[in-house]
């Protein structure tokens, strides 16, 4: 709470102020540090009152005022979530503990315990448990209705209506010819009949659940992102052929999840981010295609998109379908559009659509935390803005100040999802700070083209003095990657896509897998890199007559698109000169660095080399055998192989098996991802068989990588503990993922 300084001086009378300001001020800075203070204490009391109350109280403290209505939070978390409430801790990892402690006691679900209690036993109540404890939309279903039976004669039920029979799933066999109802055979909405499966649902290694106790939660844990009103891509244009995505890669759809009824049970695929199937959308054209919908298509500038009378569904795996006059096929599982002949677009097309991601990381439409912009120069790009290039704002601002209008600090900030094709060069003097930004909800997408044959077409960034700052913020940047040289003092990216491998083919293979996304090329900038995906960094310096770069890789993903390939290194993979700090990040691809400073809860799937191992620590993280690196400390698998060694000196295993249990135990804890192509819904997430000593092997017990701040093992976990407490008395309960 922010008061005035000058308060306690205007209590005193008013001679001493006269006297006080002929000496110099010296009793206004005095009271002026007291006032503070006093602020400080006032502030705690303040506080230490909020903290009375679950809606007002800090994340801390929900856990102990759980424990008043017995709410109990997962064991062996109190030592993390007391640290900084008794002796000192660094604000990182105060922050830290508040954002694991949101996780490990949910605000709403320690609110609403006692009324939960009152509930327990109802299926609805697990699907609102699983948003308020994990925040994931759910589907529970009773197995056992789902339970194929014969009637036995003695005991038929001629009451009974045809289609209760036939939802409950007795004595009926499959309708091969109900074609929607078989595509969703397997899934979350399966409605078939199903033989008994002795397997548990809740069994913690092949699950089943079709028993008469069956009963299955499915949670969605990939997250729905929108994409408004962006360019499609133009794969042919003799065929009017045109991919979603603005990168020409297959981007499956998914539904904008519809928030339904109070209390409506069971949730449907309208209100949950499901990807969109083929049949659905064909029986259900209406209810997802639109603007403020699901998707939608545009052509030709028009204010109005495409009528859904026009849309068909197809598949459009190997573009063989053409669609008839006057339509726009559709492919959601793939997102594709065929345009047919008199449907043609002349002018360009532009999309509204849904894909799905694992977090707020990378270039996108959600919400960014960003410092406030104070005493700068706002330029704005974008259509009905002043300006319609970014190039035209960059030399507004260098005529202004010439004209001494502007100051040396800026901010270009475009305000729609378009697509900016331009050469892009910045050239920073000693005091100029550039910021090039998204506004919020957009994502702006540069496209970097073969503009001139003689020279690179990067973005490049230039610094003609010591002490120039460049940002880039929430934006998407393809076809070449940016270079900075000369003299700086920082290069910030935060919540940006230097796409891997520069652009995407159609099934998200990388263009030109071996070529840089970030070259620092005899620069001096500090390089921080905060949420962001970007291929390989490569650093060009002088070892003789310049101190090392600076670079900070926080909550990101650096891909060099293969683990043999270097993600950070010099010219042909040489040492770069450069330190590192890595925190909470996945690098894919090695490391051939000068210096790791500090690496932590990261995960880097190919050799790391470091020439000065004498400097830094890496704590839990992952580094593959034979990497050459900095003293370790809790990484793996070096703790694997120390619990091989461990046997052996206890005389609990034959030393002569040892070595090859080591090498097994090395190869079960190697990360497995779900997908190492950028583009695809599981991007850089780990896989369903990944060890635990990955998926929980950070310092506060969550998964290493860029997703650590996601809790997902806590997440999960506090759910499985209160589906043991909630579900319906005799029932097995499983979590089932459908994403």
């Amino acid at each position: 709470m922010t008061r005035d300084p000058d308060g306690l001086l205007e209590l005193l009378p008013q001679w001493h102020r006269l006297r006080d300001a002929d000496a110099g001020e010296p009793l206004r800075a005095l009271l002026a540090v007291i006032a503070e203070q006093v602020d400080v204490v006032r502030g705690g009391v303040d506080q230490g009152y909020q903290d009375w109350f679950v809606e007002t109280a800090a994340d801390w403290a929900v856990a102990y005022l759980g424990d008043l209505v017995g709410y109990r939070i997962l064991p062996g978390y109190e030592e993390v979530l007391a640290t900084g409430l008794h002796g000192e801790a660094s604000a990182e990892r105060i922050a830290a503990r508040d954002r694991l402690a949101a996780r490990l006691a949910p605000r709403q679900d320690v609110a609403n315990t006692v009324a939960n209690r009152r509930r327990k036993g109802t299926l609805a109540l697990l699907e609102e448990l699983s948003a308020s404890v994990a925040d994931w939309p759910a589907r529970a279903v009773e197995l056992s209705r789902l339970l194929a039976g014969t009637q036995p004669v003695r005991l038929l039920r001629p009451d009974e209506e045809p289609a209760d029979r036939q939802r409950l799933g007795r004595g009926r066999l499959v309708d091969v010819r109900r074609g929607a109802a078989l595509d969703l055979l397997g899934g979350p909405f399966d409605g078939q009949a199903h033989t008994v499966d002795v397997r548990r649902a809740a069994s913690p290694r092949r699950q089943g659940g079709y028993t008469p106790a069956g009963v299955a939660l499915s949670v969605w844990r990939l997250k729905p992102y929108p994409v408004t009103r962006a360019p499609a891509y133009c794969v042919d244009r003799a065929r009017n052929l045109f991919t979603f995505s603005v990168l020409g890669n297959d981007a499956p759809l998914v539904t904008r999840p519809e928030p339904g009824p109070a209390g409506a049970h069971p949730a449907t695929a309208d209100t949950v981010p499901a990807p969109i199937r083929r049949r659905q959308l064909a029986e259900r054209t209406a209810d997802y295609y639109g603007p403020g919908k699901s998707f939608a298509i545009w052509r030709d500038g028009s204010p109005e998109p495409v009528p859904p009378a026009e849309i068909v569904v197809a598949d459009l795996t190997d573009w063989t379908y053409r669609p008839k006059r006057g339509q726009v096929a559709v492919d959601p599982l793939l997102g594709r559009i065929a345009f047919g002949a008199r449907s043609a677009p002349r002018r360009g097309v532009w999309v509204d659509y849904h894909y799905a991601f694992g977090d707020d990381t990378g270039g996108g439409e959600y919400p960014r935390d960003r410092p406030e912009s104070r005493h700068r120069t706002l330029y704005q790009v974008g259509p009905g803005r002043p300006f319609e290039r970014i190039n035209d704002a960059y030399e507004q601002w260098r005529a202004d100040q010439r004209d001494g209008t502007a100051g040396g600090s800026a901010v270009i900030e475009i305000t729609h999802s378009g697509a900016y094709q331009e050469q892009l060069d910045f050239d920073l003097e000693a005091d100029d700070r550039l910021e090039l930004r998204a506004a919020e909800g957009t994502r702006p997408v540069i496209r970097l083209l073969d503009w001139y044959s003689n020279r690179p077409d990067a973005l490049n960034v230039r610094g003609t003095c010591a002490g120039g700052r460049l940002v880039l913020d929430g934006l998407l940047v393809t076809g070449r990657g940016v270079n900075v040289t000369g003299p700086l003092a920082s290069v910030t990216l935060r919540h940006c896509t230097l796409v891997p491998g520069w652009s995407l083919e159609p099934h998200c293979e990388p263009h030109a897998p071996q070529e840089p996304s970030l070259v620092l090329d005899h620069t001096t900038a500090c390089v921080r890199i905060e949420r962001s995906i970007l291929g390989t960094i490569q650093v060009v310096g002088d070892e003789v007559d310049d101190d090392p770069l600076e670079i900070h890789l926080a909550d990101s993903i650096l891909d060099a698109t293969g683990p043999d390939r270097p993600a950070l290194s010099g010219p042909d993979c040489e040492h770069a000169y450069a330190v590192l700090h890595a925190h909470r990040s996945t690098v894919v691809g090695e490391v051939h660095t000068h210096a790791v400073r500090i690496a932590e809860d990261s995960v880097f799937t190919g050799r790391m080399r470091v020439a000065r191992r004498s400097l830094g620590c890496l704590r839990f993280c992952y580094v593959p055998p034979g990497s050459r690196t900095p003293r370790r400390y809790e990484c793996q698998p070096d703790r694997v192989r120390s619990a091989v060694t461990e046997l052996v000196e206890r005389g609990e295993l034959d030393p002569a098996r040892a070595e090859r249990l080591r090498e097994t135990e090395a190869q079960r804890v190697r990360p497995l991802f779900t997908s190492l192509r950028y583009g695809t819904p599981g991007y850089g997430r780990p896989a369903a068989g990944c060890a635990p000593e990955i998926t929980r092997g950070a310092e506060d017990r969550s998964e290493l990588g860029a997703f650590h701040d996601l809790f997902q093992p806590q997440r999960e976990d506090n759910l499985r503990a209160r589906l043991a407490e909630y579900t319906p008395a005799g029932t097995d309960a499983g979590l089932f993922f459908a994403t």
